[in-house]
């Protein structure tokens, strides 16, 4: 329980100042930045403390160390002196000033730190508890991992090269990837969390760790990531004639 603590304790410090930065640049996109970030955090503090010799807990963190790499890279160069993103830019316009900053780290900031951590404990436990040998099925959620790495990373490259095109602006990306799900990204970032989840619980334990891939998907589906997206366009003709034809989240062939 002591390590657990001390890990959290790591990441609120992360966090505060996090968002002390955020307010004096006035930009709390700044939190989107530090989600890999924070993974990254807890995982590499975990190995410190649990010290694992089992192939599986450190092949399950370099693939978080991977992927919080890649993400948080790719979201830098988004929004590294860009303007404030319109979900916070809203929020400081339409939140009560009095209030604005407490429920701004309590709501967002802190929100981000327990489900980060959550999410999370699948890399957290296993590094503390250790892992010994490799099976069929820490082979099968590497495999599964790789799909959903694929996805994400491939997804994020075609959007920012769609993006860069000044042919391209005021219309939707609907090639590559994107042709055969509305949010490649948000898939393989739930699918590599349900590989990582295999690759924890294929010492044959630790069962109740899929609360990690069941949040992340359910928030990325219901809560911050499709829902807010697509509320954006919403009412656009070429957006619904897209979410006509194309499937929301799990890639399939478009319909004619």
């Amino acid at each position: 329980m002591t390590d657990y603590l001390l890990i959290l304790a790591a990441m609120l410090a992360f966090f505060v100042v996090t968002f002390v930065i955020a307010q004096v640049q006035k930009n709390n996109g700044l939190i989107d930045i530090t989600w890999g970030l924070s993974f990254m955090l807890s995982t590499l503090v975990s190995l410190l403390l649990g010290k694992p010799g089992g192939a599986v807990p450190i092949v399950i963190s370099v693939l978080v160390l991977v992927w919080g790499a890649r993400l948080s890279w790719y979201l830098i160069r988004r929004n590294v002196g860009k303007p404030e993103d319109f979900r916070y830019a809203n929020m400081r316009n339409t939140w009560d000033p009095k209030t604005f900053y407490i429920r701004m780290f309590v709501q967002i900031y802190l929100l981000q730190l327990v489900l980060n951590f959550l999410i999370n404990l699948t890399t957290i436990t296993t590094n503390l508890q250790d892992l010994a040998g490799w099976s069929l099925l820490a082979t099968f959620g590497l495999v599964l991992w790789l799909i959903g790495f694929f996805f994400e990373a491939v997804g994020d490259r075609q959007l920012r090269q769609f993006r860069a095109n000044p042919a391209n602006k005021g219309t939707l990306i609907q090639t590559g990837l994107w042709r055969y799900t509305r949010h490649p990204n948000y898939f393989g970032e739930a699918t590599q969390w349900w590989g990582i989840f295999l690759l924890a619980i294929s010492g044959g334990r630790n069962y109740w760790l899929i609360l990690s891939p069941l949040l992340i998907t359910f928030f990325l589906l219901y809560v911050s990531g499709v829902p807010m997206l697509e509320k954006k366009y919403e009412g656009r003709a070429d957006w619904e004639d897209y979410k006509r034809r194309t499937p929301k989240f799990f890639p399939w062939l478009p319909k004619a």
